[in-house]
């Protein structure tokens, strides 16, 4: 199953925040001079009518650069905080969501007599902000899993741990999940991918401009050895990184693993050794318990002979290293503070240009978040999301639906058969907004107040376990992939649904009190751009059951792979720093998507007009105003080196493509801001890519 994301941190919004718990427990700044204390947890607005009139730069023509004409005087004068990577209008939304969910487990945490979920929520939060005992702690926590590495003889023994790691701290060349099996989405698949390697990317291994960071990378592996109280640290970190070079020279990339079709590789689980001999198979799905499954899914078939090779080849003593210093590396943020301060300084100061580690307690809230996010979910919804947030939600998406209905119905590129099975596949689309039906039940997981590592790990353990024991049932059509608090949405082709947690329903998304506009550029686009995930060219090779299947007629297929690379090659020509473009290839599926979502809201918008002119407000029309509601949800910078990240790792475009070069194709654009030949926004009309 492939699930796919609006953005690194952002989808819609809804409403302000609801007052139960904020009136007890909302974080708030103490009073000063200036003025009264101010309330953490709610929304603040954008502007008077939903969009922010200081950000724009009108020295800027909107035909030369849109993204600056709408958001620049905001980008003059944003600073990115000292503890951020990046910092703009999903960030400010993050920490909203953050305050929140602070106000939540403190006082879950303060409640002595609380039982069941939110006693867990309590606990878990209170095992990390328990600094003191953690670091005199140190390494302790992890010596028992260290001593396991220690105590490997065989490569068979590295096999049986590298499995062991799907529901514990560690690593493996292999990944292993549970998902909707693609060819058969009512019933659940063992999924196999390659793995391996601890930078972001294979590129970091393999191109000059990456050099620096993999030699800190092996000064970084080093480290983590030495305070792990591993045999030859240097010498073995020189060993691992080499190894590890080998095994990207193997790896697909991951404009190759787009391939849902290419990636689905079914194979009964005694022939992966004559697939990929040399890497012990059998005792590592043993050290998964997956002993019992007979079929798994092999994602990038070429690469698993190679790096078995590779496996095979590697002296014991560096697969050893090599799993002591996965080990250390996944456990240092629940270690001690050398342990803590060594990974933060490559991970998020090395590697992202991160310049202090984020404050205590939004991590403490984000592990929470992760590893039994449902408990706190529960105990979210209730403070912040209130019954009439859904409703309004679900009516938006019927606009966002009955537009893109509409388009499929006018194409001219697409064949009437083909037509037929697009219109099914939408009238199939199955819509979550805000939280589940059903919650998980936590009630096995023991949360324990002073045993951080133990937590992770054990929360690690009850979720594979969980996903293991489901193996051969049908597949759960009401499960959540996020939790409530998470600012996102997605698409997942398997279960053709579109999904919108809670606290992604607030401005700048939308504005209950603000213009309707700004309101469709905002949330409209948003629901648009996950929808048109669904005819993306990942999405559109899914049926309206989430099947992968090829239902598109040979002809209709071969117009649309035309559009999509006159696309591509937009995004390719697109330099974000200094001789670094963005891959069109790699951020194809979220280009079209938020293409499709610009069009999608601004169809949605006219029709909630019911014929009648657009208002003006201050001086600008309706269109407009679409137009600059989706360019304040991209406003936001990112540090360089997070940026070079990014454009190696990360399907999505950075924020100034995602705002100009969809604009650049869409006529309704043109007419709004007078663009002219000559501009650098213009594209001439036979160039302008025309999909959904």
């Amino acid at each position: 199953m492939k699930t796919i994301w609006l953005g690194a941190a952002a989808a819609a919004a809804l409403l302000s925040a609801c007052p139960a718990l904020a009136a007890t427990a909302a974080p708030a700044r103490p009073a000063t001079p200036a003025g009264p204390a101010v309330d953490l947890t709610k929304a603040p607005r954008m502007g008077t009518w939903g969009f922010d009139l200081t950000a724009r730069d009108t020295s800027v023509s909107p035909g030369q650069d849109f993204f600056l004409y709408a958001d620049g005087d905001y980008l003059k004068t944003l600073k990115i905080p000292a503890d951020r990577s990046r910092y703009g209008a999903f960030d400010a939304l993050n920490e909203l969501s953050q305050n929140r969910m602070r106000a939540v487990v403190e006082q879950a945490e303060a409640d002595k007599a609380a039982t069941g979920p939110t006693a867990q929520v309590g606990a878990l939060y209170h095992s990390f902000m328990a600094e003191g005992r953690v670091n005199a702690l140190g390494a302790r926590p992890m010596a028992a899993d260290l001593a396991k590495v220690r105590a490997a003889r065989t490569r068979a023994d590295i096999a049986r741990l590298m499995g062991a790691s799907m529901a514990k701290f560690g690593g493996s060349f292999f990944s292993a999940s549970i998902a909707e099996d693609a060819k058969d989405p009512d019933h659940y698949a063992v999924y196999l991918g390659q793995a391996g390697l601890g930078l972001p990317d294979r590129d970091y291994y393999l191109k000059p401009e990456f050099a620096k960071q993999k030699a800190a990378y092996q000064q970084y592996v080093a480290r983590m050895l030495t305070l792990a109280h591993w045999p030859r640290p240097a010498a073995n970190a020189q060993a691992i990184v080499a190894m590890e070079t080998e095994i990207a020279k193997a790896s697909w990339s991951r404009a190759e693993r787009r391939d849902d079709v290419k990636m689905y590789n079914p194979y009964e689980t005694g022939k992966l050794a004559e697939l990929a001999p040399g890497f012990d198979w059998a005792t590592f799905l043993q050290g998964a318990d997956l002993d019992k499954v007979t079929r798994v899914v092999v994602g990038e078939k070429t690469a698993f002979p190679q790096i078995a090779a590779i496996y095979a080849k590697t002296p014991l003593a560096t697969l050893k290293a090599w799993s002591a210093f996965t080990l250390a590396d996944q456990a240092a943020p629940y270690l001690s503070k050398a342990f803590d301060d060594a990974h933060f300084d490559f991970h998020a100061r090395t590697l992202a240009g991160q310049e202090v580690q984020t404050p205590r307690w939004k991590r403490g809230v984000n592990l929470v978040d992760s590893d039994i996010g449902e408990a706190l979910g529960k105990l979210y919804v209730a403070a912040y999301f209130p019954p009439e947030s859904k409703a309004k939600m679900l009516d938006l998406v019927s606009d966002i639906r009955s537009a893109m209905q509409a388009r499929i119905e006018k194409l001219d590129w697409m064949s009437p058969e083909t037509k037929a099975k697009a219109l099914a596949k939408l009238s199939q689309l199955r819509v979550k907004i805000g939280y589940p039906d059903k919650w998980r039940d936590y009630s096995k997981l023991s949360i324990r107040p002073n045993d951080l590592y133990g937590n992770v790990e054990r929360a690690t353990a009850f979720d594979w376990n969980f996903r293991v024991g489901r193996l051969g049932g049908p597949v759960d059509k009401d499960e959540w992939g996020m939790t409530p608090p998470t600012i996102n949405a997605y698409y997942n082709p398997t279960g053709n649904e579109i999904v919108f947690p809670a606290a992604i329903l607030q401005p700048p998304f939308f504005d209950p009190q603000g213009d309707m506009a700004v309101n469709f550029g905002g949330i409209g686009a948003v629901i648009g751009h996950e929808l048109t995930h669904g005819f993306d060219d990942e999405g559109r090779r899914y049926d309206g059951t989430g099947r992968l299947t090829d239902w598109w007629t040979p002809q209709d297929a071969k117009r649309f792979e035309a559009e999509a690379s006159k696309l591509g090659k937009e995004y390719d020509a697109f330099q974000v720093l200094p001789g670094a473009h963005i891959n069109g290839d790699l951020t194809m599926g979220e280009n079209i998507a938020d293409l499709g979502g610009l069009l999608l809201a601004l169809d949605a918008y006219h029709a909630s007009l019911h014929g009648q002119p657009a208002p003006i407000i201050d001086g600008l029309t309706g269109d407009q105003r679409v137009f600059l509601g989706w360019a304040q949800v991209w406003r936001g910078k990112t540090r360089d080196d997070k940026l070079r990240q990014q454009l190696v790792s990360d399907p999505h475009s950075p924020n100034q493509a995602r705002v100009d070069v969809p604009l650049r194709n869409i006529d309704a654009f043109y007419t709004a801001f007078d663009i002219k030949p000559g501009d650098k926004m213009y594209l001439p009309p036979a160039d302008r890519v025309k999909i959904w």
